[in-house]
C-alpha cells in the first residue's frame, strides 16, 4: 500500500487552488463539491492545497514553497510530486467510494468507478443513514460490541435483510431489529485454500475473511491472503488452535 486512504472534512475549510484552465476548473469543482472554500493566495491559511499549472518548472517551484509551510500538495498530473492524489468517486452520500491508482492511472480508476456506479444502488445512501438513525437502538439490542458487528455483518450478507446491493425499502432495518436474534452464535469454521492466490478465493472465503475475529493459518498460508481480513482481527499460527480459543467467528486456514 503506497497510499493511505484516508476522507477529509473539508466543509467550511480553505483549500489553496493555484493554476488556471480547464485542469484548475474541474479540481475546483470536485473541492467545491465537498464544500471546501477555494482561494488562490498561496500565502494563506488552507488545510490543503492544489497546483494546476501547465508548466513544468513553475509547478514544482509553487508546491515547493507550499510544502516548506507543512501544507499537504496535489500537483495535478504530476503523482511524483504529489502528497496526496484524488480518487475517482462513487457518491451515494454519506456513502462515498474512492477508487485511487497513486496516480499511476487516471483513466483505470475512472473506468473502476463507472463499473462501481452500475452495481451500487441509488438507495444506498439512505440505509447508511437508516443505521445511524438505529444506532441507540442497536447498541441496545446488543450491547457487547462483538456481537453488535457480528450482528450487522449478518445482515449485510448478500440475500440477508439488509443486502447493500438490493434496493431495499426505508423501513428495512426497522424490520430487521424487530426479528434479528439477540445473540451472537459461535462459529469455527474451516477454510481449505486451492493456491496462494488471493484471487483465486471464493466469494465465500472473501467474506470469511472479512467477517472473522480470529485467525489462526497454517504458517504457508500468504499474506496476500491474510490481508484480506479485517484490521482487528486477531491472528495465530494454526497449531495454537485450541478448541477453548475459539469465539465469534473463528476461521481455520490450511492450504490443500
Amino acid at each position: 500500500m503506497n497510499q493511505f486512504p484516508i476522507f477529509v472534512n473539508l466543509r467550511g475549510r480553505k483549500v489553496i487552488m493555484i493554476g488556471t484552465g480547464e485542469m484548475a476548473d474541474a479540481k475546483r469543482r470536485l473541492y467545491e463539491r465537498a464544500g471546501a472554500i477555494i482561494i488562490d493566495d498561496e500565502h494563506s491559511q488552507a488545510a490543503l492545497a492544489v497546483v494546476a499549472l501547465e508548466d513544468e518548472g513553475e509547478a514544482v517551484a509553487v508546491a515547493t514553497r507550499l510544502k516548506a509551510r507543512g501544507l499537504l500538495v496535489n500537483v495535478v498530473d504530476r503523482p511524483a510530486l504529489c502528497d496526496f492524489t484524488t480518487p475517482a468517486i462513487v457518491d451515494r452520500d454519506p456513502v462515498l467510494i474512492a477508487v485511487g491508482t497513486g496516480g499511476a492511472s487516471a483513466g483505470l480508476a475512472k473506468a473502476l468507478r463507472q463499473r462501481l456506479e452500475r452495481l451500487l444502488p441509488e438507495n444506498l445512501g439512505r440505509l447508511a443513514n437508516s443505521l445511524f438513525a438505529a444506532r441507540d437502538k442497536i447498541k441496545e439490542q446488543w450491547p457487547d460490541a462483538a456481537n453488535r458487528r457480528r450482528a450487522i455483518d449478518a445482515a449485510l450478507d448478500p440475500g440477508a435483510p439488509l443486502d447493500p446491493f438490493t434496493d431495499g425499502t426505508d423501513e428495512a432495518v426497522s424490520i430487521w431489529l424487530d426479528s434479528a436474534e439477540q445473540g451472537a452464535v459461535d462459529q469455527v469454521i474451516e477454510i481449505d485454500l486451492a493456491s496462494a492466490d488471493p484471487d483465486d478465493l471464493t466469494i465465500r472465503q472473501a467474506r470469511l475473511l472479512g467477517q472473522a475475529d480470529l485467525i489462526f493459518a497454517q504458517s504457508d498460508v500468504s499474506n496476500a491472503i491474510l490481508n484480506r481480513a479485517r484490521a482487528d482481527a486477531q491472528r495465530f499460527d494454526l497449531a495454537a488452535y485450541q478448541r477453548d480459543k475459539a469465539q465469534g467467528l473463528t476461521l481455520l486456514i490450511r492450504m490443500k
